[in-house]
């Protein structure tokens, strides 16, 4: 008689605990937090001074006397501003600095695009010398170059004029390089097609060039525009009529005045609307600004 048996049990398969793959992503989430922590800590201790001296802008003088440590306005009120705005030079200044920095942006520019393009396609004799020496401008302080400027301006009569106090700050060796780094980027089957349809060198350059050229155009333009509203020094020598002061010239010089600057709200004013036209620019155009950093870092 078979003895029936009954099959020995499969034996189970001790369970392996695997790792943990969430360690790493826990990690990584962590430090993205501490990430964002910093910057908005740092974001937030920069803006302190601007938004205090827009509060103060906006409070009332008397109150100010007693007490000016607040980021509360103190008594809401734009007279600071509208005071600052009908009873100085302010307007006056305030165009000259839009007419010198929209001709030494749009010149800066175009210059800084001709050049690069000229340096990063283009083949000619001495062309590496050139640009090097294009760019040991960048070696030069500018406060070298005041005296040849002042003569050259002063002997052909051209002190407190717009000329004078744009023209110097279109040549900009930073520029260059920037432009001529971004041309050197662009892939040459697009020149090629373009000779193919017989575009010369300027047809391309206008056609072709320049309207892939505008994210490094616009970081251009937004670095200029900055460096020329900013500019105090070169406007002080060249200007000396009130009526051509630009904006930081003539906040400086009502700085000085002790009459001018006791009023701690109108002294604020000041600050807001000379600093004012640059936050604006920058909000307006921070995209372009991102992007042309982005394509002259090799990112896509």
């Amino acid at each position: 008689m078979a003895v029936l048996t009954s099959p020995a049990p499969t034996p189970t398969p001790p369970t392996v605990t695997a790792p943990a793959a969430s360690a790493p992503r826990r990690r990584r989430h962590g430090s993205r937090i501490a990430f964002h922590v910093t910057v908005g800590v740092v974001v937030v201790l920069w803006l302190l001074p601007v938004l205090w001296m827009a509060v103060l802008a906006v409070s009332d003088n008397e109150a100010l006397q007693r007490n000016s440590q607040t980021l509360v306005p103190l008594g809401l009120t734009f007279d600071n501003i509208v005071g600052e705005l009908s009873t100085s030079l302010i307007p006056r200044w305030f165009l000259n600095s839009v007419v010198v920095t929209g001709i030494t942006t749009a010149g800066t520019v175009l210059t800084s695009a001709l050049a690069g393009y000229a340096f990063g396609r283009l083949h000619f004799r001495f062309k590496k010398s050139l640009f090097v020496l294009t760019l040991a401008g960048l070696m030069v302080p500018r406060e070298a170059m005041f005296i040849p400027l002042y003569l050259m301006f002063a002997t052909t009569d051209q002190l407190n004029s717009y000329q004078a106090l744009s023209m110097p700050r279109i040549a900009l060796p930073l520029g260059v390089f920037i432009m001529t780094q971004f041309f050197k980027a662009v892939p040459a089957e697009m020149e090629e097609a373009a000779r193919l349809d017989g575009a010369g060198h300027w047809r391309t350059f206008f056609q072709i060039m320049l309207p892939l050229a505008k994210p490094a155009m616009a970081a251009l333009a937004i670095f200029a525009f900055v460096q020329s509203w900013n500019d105090y020094l070169w406007p002080l020598v060249v200007g000396t009529n009130p009526q051509f002061y630009t904006l930081t010239v003539g906040l400086a010089q009502q700085q000085a005045s002790f009459e001018a600057a006791r009023s701690l709200g109108d002294l604020m004013a000041r600050g807001v609307l000379g600093s004012l036209p640059l936050v604006v620019v920058f909000l307006v155009f921070q995209r372009h600004l991102v992007r042309g950093i982005a394509l002259g870092s090799g990112e896509k």
